[in-house]
């Protein structure tokens, strides 16, 4: 568990706590130091733990690429998502910046901890329903698809003798007569 939280910590993330009237550089010119500072994960630690059946499983590229088909495109949700302070109204840097620090902390840990609790058991419930779904579709549902085509295959070749004998040449002369007609709209 804690693995897959090193690659989702993978990025170098800065928040600088001071307000907005601190210069950019200290006075000697060096960049100031950083309150928070998430390091990076290495790619050793990473790699020390795997066996090699984690490395030909299926599910290991699903680390890095979580939502490949972008299900979840719409809980992309930024703190400037939900709270912005117009500019006739604001607080100060301070709390601005702690608060966006909180929201971030709070949203990335409840959601944790609330995976943690949910995601295991819903895991399972989804795993044995698509297992049901699919022996049902496999042993009961297919078979009997694959029996009434075999058992109807005349029924499929006279359906296609009739329609290509009766109903394309009806349908195909009624269009060429039809063809010659042209409607114009005129306002009276």
């Amino acid at each position: 568990m804690d693995t897959l939280m090193k690659e989702d910590e993978s990025e170098d993330v800065e928040i600088d706590l001071g307000d907005s009237s601190d210069s950019e550089y200290s006075e000697n010119g060096e960049e100031p130091e950083m309150l928070w500072r998430a390091p990076p994960a290495l790619e050793e630690e990473e790699n020390i733990h795997t066996s090699t059946l984690v490395e030909i499983s299926d599910t290991k590229p699903l680390i890095n690429a979580r939502d490949p088909r972008g299900v979840n495109d719409c809980l992309k949700v930024t703190f400037e998502d939900v709270i912005a302070e117009p500019v006739s109204v604001r607080s100060g840097d301070r709390v601005w910046i702690w608060s966006h620090a909180l929201f971030e902390v709070s949203r990335v840990w409840i959601y944790r901890i609330v995976t943690v609790l949910f995601a295991i058991p819903m895991s399972v419930i989804s795993g044995l329903l698509f297992a049901v779904l699919s022996c049902i579709h496999i042993w009961m549902v297919s078979p009997c698809i694959q029996c009434a085509l075999i058992g109807t295959r005349w029924l499929q070749s006279l359906w296609n003798i009739v329609l290509s004998v009766i109903v394309r040449p009806l349908f195909t002369s009624a269009g060429k007569c039809c063809g010659g007609f042209s409607v114009h709209l005129a306002k009276e």
